[in-house]
């Protein structure tokens, strides 16, 4: 495949950066949403028919370079029993583990729909497509508090720093899932793959370092053990983005709070980057988003191994017009 974002991805120059978007296959689609009219968020991401379908559209309504699996962190702890509702204000599990800790026992052949969706849609893309899955620390956040509203998840940290044991064996337990998960999802075809760690921010830093990068280690290594390529995004690491080494990932994505110049100046200089811009410029005029893209070029070209994303997900009523006006002029702008 002549992709534009592998070869930017395995470290090649091209003549303008890549860009695709986390979040891009979601509520910002019109086509998006008269799915959602018809169907509930749990039967999109396990009808592989349809969760194929979404994670296409982004490729065929905006002009993405890759597109990424249409699923949710969540797979993980529903594979492991954990009972979730859907609502419209986030996830809310049945039986949070910070209000009854109990054994966790993988189902057999849970996550098949996954895999199914994977099939459908290597078959039908043209572009590389992004496999991924929540690094430990979130995974655990939403799986102990139970709901997302609080965002800071209070009861989470609490449950760290009540039960270090119990926590270690929950993390063991997660991590080993998620390496089975990532692997069979590169035996389907993924051609890259994305470890979202979206509170990386809740702890101190080198509690993180101690307690949650041995995990995400773990999984890096198997993923690109097998020569897939690995973006790993640590939301809110800040000045611990030093720890960020050719061992952890190829690229690492970085939030909006932190500056290019800055990351770059933290990352080991073999760790390519991706992002970091605000998902609120999207929600300034057209004229505002090409003076800021416009900003970009000389962080290009100084540095060609970059990946041009936001710096979260996109949100949810961002105009659709604005969101492709980006990636059109991302695409069609001379970058030299």
């Amino acid at each position: 495949m002549d992709s534009i974002f592998l070869k930017t991805l395995l470290g090649k120059e091209c003549l303008r950066p890549p860009v695709w978007l986390m979040r891009q296959a979601g509520r910002v689609l019109p086509r998006y949403r008269e799915m959602r009219e018809a169907h509930s968020f749990a039967e999109l991401i396990t009808t592989p028919e349809m969760a194929a379908k979404v994670t296409l559209l982004p490729v065929e309504d905006l002009g993405v370079d890759a597109a990424i699996l249409f699923s949710d962190i969540l797979t993980i702890p529903m594979a492991m029993g954990m009972e979730i509702d859907w609502t419209e204000s986030g996830p809310r599990f049945h039986r949070p583990l910070a209000q009854e800790p109990r054994k966790l026992t993988v189902r057999p052949g849970h996550l098949s729909y996954v895999y199914e969706t994977i099939d459908r849609v290597v078959d039908k893309s043209k572009v590389p497509l992004i496999g991924f899955c929540g690094a430990p620390l979130t995974t655990l956040c939403y799986m102990i508090q139970g709901i997302s509203t609080k965002s800071a998840f209070p009861q989470a940290k609490k449950f760290f720093y009540e039960r270090p044991e119990e926590t270690r064996h929950l993390i063991d337990a997660v991590t080993d899932l998620s390496i089975e998960y990532a692997v069979r999802q590169i035996e389907h075809g993924i051609d890259a793959f994305q470890l979202f760690e979206s509170h990386a921010g809740l702890l101190p830093t080198d509690v993180y370092e101690e307690l949650f990068m041995p995990a995400v280690r773990r999984i890096a290594d198997a993923v690109r053990r097998v020569g897939i390529p690995l973006i790993f995004f640590p939301k809110g690491l800040g000045s611990g983005l030093r720890m960020i080494t050719p061992d952890v990932c190829d690229f690492v994505s970085i939030d909006w709070q932190t500056s290019l110049a800055d990351a770059r100046d933290m990352v080991h200089p073999e760790v390519g980057l991706q992002g970091n811009i605000d998902p609120h410029l999207l929600f300034a005029t057209q004229t505002e988003i090409a003076r800021t893209l416009e900003e970009y070029k000389p962080f290009f070209r100084k540095h060609k191994n970059w990946i041009v994303n936001l710096g979260h997900g996109v949100m949810a009523d961002t105009p659709f017009e604005n969101v492709r006006f980006m990636v059109n002029w991302i695409k069609e702008t001379n970058w030299q």
